[in-house]
């Protein structure tokens, strides 16, 4: 907790006090109060208490240990990419996930002064999708924990040279100004998050709705096995929206795979192709079936 800026620190506190007084309806998030994060959990669920962690892990972590009932996660970006380090977490903090929601991403440049700045502070993310108005006005960006927290950074140093990139929100908790809105290089820049909890959802509660699954699997070490995998899919009819990639240890010589498809188990088109991906698979682990959700700008 005490790696958040001064600023943000007694919101942090006062929002930890209200959530550990009703977990139940704590839904805990990444970053320091008033960064997407938060603004994902209370569009998801109005009445929710947020809870913010400084990391990803801090906030898988308090739905593991019963100091939130849910958690709420980016997992990708559609200008940046998939969220770093997300897939690894995800299959590893034995969550579930139960939903998935789409929060429309426009970020302002807020400062203490109306400039000129040397330096922009943010996460990464907000770095990466607003980096032709960067480049445009020479500002250097310089890498935060989220981009709540380094607008707090940036009231607390009292540099009128600095800037932050964050939700609007955040310069009216740290009392900065509006310098440029809507700074992002894409006007359909969204967020995909996902909301996780310690029990999944049962998938015939979705009978009749239109439902994703999400899953994480290795494949065999032998000539063809992803394409055989797949095959089940294609001669199913079953719609994979997502096939990502991605190493696990230092060997290089096991690839694991992060997938979603439209339905849910339970459907004997989506049970055949997940019995014969695990027919050629050495791993498959299912990380939850939950409504899908189309994005709204």
């Amino acid at each position: 907790m005490h790696s958040y800026p001064a600023p943000a620190l007694a919101r942090v506190e006062e929002m930890v006090r209200a959530a550990a007084a009703d977990p139940g309806r704590a839904v805990s998030f990444q970053g320091a109060p008033g960064c997407n994060g938060h603004r994902a959990a209370l569009e998801y669920d109005p009445a929710c208490l947020p809870l913010p962690c400084f990391s990803f892990e801090d906030a898988l972590d308090a739905v593991k240990d019963g100091r939130a009932a849910r958690a709420i996660i980016p997992i990708e970006n559609s200008q940046h990419g998939r969220v770093a380090d997300i897939h690894f977490l995800l299959p590893e903090s034995g969550l579930s996930i139960i939903d998935e929601h789409f929060t429309a991403i426009h970020h302002d440049l807020m400062a203490l002064a109306d400039g000129p700045f040397t330096a922009a502070y943010s996460h990464p993310q907000a770095l990466g999708q607003s980096r032709h108005f960067l480049r445009a006005r020479g500002i250097v960006p310089m890498a935060y924990a989220d981009t709540a927290g380094a607008a707090a950074y940036v009231a607390e140093m009292g540099d009128p040279a600095a800037c932050a990139i964050a939700p609007r929100i955040a310069a009216d908790l740290y009392g900065l100004k509006i310098v440029a809105e809507n700074v992002e290089d894409a006007a359909d820049n969204m967020t995909r998050f996902v909301v996780l909890s310690r029990q999944p959802r049962d998938p015939a509660s979705l009978t009749g709705r239109a439902a994703m699954t999400t899953f994480v699997f290795e494949v065999k070490n032998i000539p063809a096995a992803l394409y055989k995998a797949m095959g089940g899919f294609a001669t199913n009819g079953v719609n994979m929206t997502k096939l990502e990639s991605y190493q696990k240890g230092a060997s290089f010589a096991a690839t694991t795979f992060f997938a979603d498809i439209v339905g849910a188990p339970g459907d004997p088109a989506v049970d055949r192709a997940i019995e014969e991906l695990a027919f050629h698979s050495k791993e498959l682990r299912m990380l939850g079936t939950y409504p899908l959700e189309r994005p709204r700008g």
